[in-house]
């Protein structure tokens, strides 16, 4: 059987199905908002990021990685998704630390 033959066969299979009306994959499918809302907020000026929230988001993010690495069986999807937004939330943390205490000239710390 062919690998697309295969990858059919696994689709159309009754354990799939559950698993697509499960939390396994709607919880993930949902929570991948905030990673995504991260990754686009990349662009914006690190003027309007909140230091607070981003480092909330980026410990949420471990907590529910280990979670979704613990439980059994092994949730992928949601590591995926807060693997990806923990690297989201430390890149705005590093923009946050760099616009607001690194990059600052001494004409700005003054204000």
């Amino acid at each position: 059987m062919s690998l697309i033959g295969k990858l059919v066969q696994q689709l159309k299979s009754k354990e799939f199905r559950q698993y697509l009306m499960s939390t396994h994959f709607w919880g993930p499918v949902a929570n991948w908002g905030i990673p995504l809302a991260a990754i686009a907020d990349t662009q914006k000026d690190p003027a309007i990021i909140s230091g607070k929230m981003t480092l909330a988001l980026s410990i949420y993010s471990l907590m529910f990685m280990r979670f979704a690495w613990r439980v059994q069986p092994r949730n992928l999807l949601l590591f995926a998704c807060h693997l990806t937004n923990e690297a989201a939330q430390l890149t705005q943390l590093a923009r946050f630390v760099n616009h607001h205490y690194i990059s600052k000239g001494p004409e700005q710390k003054t204000k």
